[in-house]
């Protein structure tokens, strides 16, 4: 484990990390989280930012104007990218959601292990980020929190996991019908709050939605992703003065 540990903090230091942002960076060690705000002025609002993510979730208001969601994923072919420091997964145009008027359209999703986002000072044993754009380019960010039960397998994840690409900066394209509403728990109910990106640069103005339900995911699972890319999650930020509000 170690050994895979010490790969993936090369690998987020190389072209993967490079590509995403034009300063290297990594989850361990020197160009960890901590110096991210200090490794090139592009970055600074990690440290200095006022919203940053992810947060511990506790104290959330229940606001009775949040409608729900409206889910409009489509099924389709996906391509699976290793970019050295998770697994990213790149969707043909088409799928989108609508939340609190304004449609935003699905571009990717991402894992991170341990689960970023806290409940009450716990971490859940595995995310998926989707990432939504709208037309003007605001970014949403649906958060679905994975908790191992050996005994219930993701039947999304078992699809995906069959095409993972093993090497870095490698993509793979899985030509079955994958349907990211399958990442998510069966009662939308959500937390939402204002945010940022959770890797460099830390950029703001994102609007979270956390999925409160937790969605099982089998031990086998779990440690396939971990084998490749260890742990993967920013620590917890600082809420400040941030409100948290809840629909259900």
């Amino acid at each position: 484990m170690t050994r895979v540990l010490s790969l993936v903090a090369l690998l987020c230091l190389s072209a993967g990390a490079m590509a995403q942002s034009a300063v290297p960076w990594s989850y361990q060690g020197k160009y960890g989280p901590l110096a991210w705000g200090k490794l090139s002025p592009a970055y600074r609002i990690c440290s200095d930012g006022h919203e940053q993510s992810p947060i511990d979730i506790r104290g959330a208001h229940r606001n009775k104007a949040l409608k729900p969601i409206e889910f409009h994923y489509l099924a389709g072919g996906v391509t699976l990218e290793n970019v050295g420091y998770t697994l990213e997964v790149h969707v043909h145009p088409g799928s989108y959601i609508i939340a609190a008027g304004t449609r935003y359209n699905l571009e990717s999703f991402t894992f991170h292990h341990p689960g970023e986002h806290a409940v009450n000072g716990r971490l859940t044993d595995m995310d998926v980020q989707l990432v939504h754009k709208s037309a003007d380019g605001k970014v949403a960010i649906v958060s679905a929190r994975f908790a191992e039960n050996p005994d219930a397998p993701n039947a999304t994840l078992a699809g995906l996991w069959q095409h993972l690409p093993t090497k870095p900066f490698a993509t793979e394209n899985d030509p079955d019908m994958v349907n990211p509403g399958g990442l998510l728990p069966g009662n939308r109910g959500y937390w939402t709050y204002m945010g940022s990106l959770t890797t460099p640069p830390c950029t703001e103005g994102v609007r979270w939605f956390v999925m409160e339900q937790a969605v099982p995911l089998s031990t086998d699972q779990l440690k396939e992703f971990a084998s490749l890319f260890g742990i993967n999650s920013r620590p917890l930020q600082d809420k400040e003065d941030r409100q948290i509000d809840a629909n259900q």
